[in-house]
């Protein structure tokens, strides 16, 4: 039995980035060798067992032939005989195909060095086409370390491209996709992520509603930028600059969806393209499950990015609407959230990166006067239900006016 460090952990050493995750696979071992040393089995598609001690995954070394459609369309086979390189050869790049002794000698029969060291994704074979879930995978392995100049190899590029055209892509569950998607818009440049879908022909099959918005012009005084995708990964780049969550990030990638259903012979203009995007967004959550969270932000975002563009000219009952739609005083985070994603909005565009954005704390305080309403005293003249109610909005909006006052003077 020979057991190797194999996977991300070789290749974050390499790079010298921190090792998180450790994955382990044993060479010339039984399922029943292992047991008997007091691993845990876990996972009935394959031989995978967890540590007595250190709760890490330990995989038998295995092949894998394609049997199905998919990502789980696959028959494994592990036994004693299958070989270390047999079992790198299955991984999906070479800079994840390298694995380790204890002494730290490097097997890499693939090249992943090199590559590391020449800063290319590239595919360990041509069985790379048969898991549809690679393609995603990869994009998001280029945002992930785009910062160190590593770029998709072409080849590899073109063989995503024939993945994005075989139907295959449509075969993932929203489940796996979703899982994909949510770690690379996480990453440091998620913009690369949606950049190198497109490249592929991925996103118009996975996302067209944000595919369409590449080539569709916006006005210029605005966005200096134009292209509507070129400022949609702007919005995002800046999302990820400013450490924002999912949510907001999910936000800012689906905001403008609207724009690519307007006319043609309405361009560059893109009147009440937040209402028309709201079915779009909607669409776009449902096919992923996006959790409530991401799908509730970013129908809200979608909706109503403009009025937090010009919340210094609304008047105080449409700030009103703005915040009970928002339910800012039982959820004041979700409209935080809304707050900054309209600000990364306000900076995704070219040239404008740095701008202020006063309209932020605007409406930060004007949640804040609407929020400092006391409940109490109209309780006490004895009002309730739709008298309370009504009696409650009328005073926010004394405040919010006198807050409106106070801001001018």
């Amino acid at each position: 039995m020979q057991i190797y460090k194999v996977g991300g952990a070789v290749r974050d050493r390499l790079l010298g980035k921190p090792v998180t995750d450790i994955d382990w696979v044993v060479v010339g071992a039984t399922a029943e060798e292992m047991l008997a040393k007091g691993f845990r089995p876990v996972g009935a598609d394959f031989p995978v067992f967890l540590h007595p001690k250190s709760g890490e995954e330990y995989a038998l070394a295995r092949t894998e032939r394609k049997s199905g459609r998919g990502y789980g369309g696959f028959t494994f086979h592990a036994s004693p005989e299958v070989t270390l390189e047999e079992d790198l050869i299955r991984r999906d790049l070479t800079i994840n195909a390298m694995a380790e002794d204890d002494q730290q000698n490097l097997t890499d029969p693939y090249h992943g060095q090199r590559d590391l060291e020449d800063r290319f994704l590239r595919h360990v074979s041509p069985a790379f086409a048969e898991d549809p879930l690679r393609v995603l995978r990869v994009a998001r392995f280029a945002a992930r370390y785009a910062e160190l100049g590593f770029k998709v190899a072409p080849e590899t590029l073109e063989l995503m491209r024939q993945l994005s055209e075989s139907g295959e892509l449509e075969a993932l569950t929203a489940e796996r996709s979703w899982k994909e998607i949510s770690r690379a818009l996480m990453e440091s440049q998620p913009q690369v992520f949606i950049q190198v879908l497109r490249d592929c022909g991925a996103l118009k099959v996975l996302m067209p509603e944000v595919d369409a918005l590449f080539g569709v012009p916006q006005p210029e005084v605005h966005h200096p930028e134009i292209d509507s995708g070129i400022h949609t990964l702007s919005v995002l780049e800046q999302a990820a600059l400013h450490k924002q969550p999912l949510t907001v990030r999910w936000a800012c990638l689906l905001h403008d969806l609207g724009k690519g259903l307007t006319p043609e012979e309405e361009w560059p203009r893109h009147i009440a393209h937040e209402h028309k995007g709201l079915k779009l967004i909607k669409a776009v959550n449902e096919r992923f499950k996006a959790p409530k969270d991401c799908q509730e932000l970013a129908l809200l975002v979608g909706q109503y990015h403009t009025h937090g563009h010009r919340a210094l000219e609304l008047k105080a009952s449409t700030l009103l609407e703005l915040l009970q739609s928002f339910d800012v005083y039982r959820r004041p985070q979700r409209f935080e959230e809304f707050i900054v994603a309209c600000e990364m909005d306000a900076r995704g565009r070219k040239g404008l990166e740095q701008r202020s954005y006063p309209q932020a704390d605007y409406l930060r305080g004007a949640a804040s006067a609407a929020r400092g309403v006391a409940v109490q005293p109209l309780l006490e003249k004895g009002l309730k239900g739709p008298e309370l109610g009504e009696a409650l909005k009328r005073e926010r909006l004394k405040a919010l006016k006198a807050y409106k006052e106070s801001a001018s003077s």
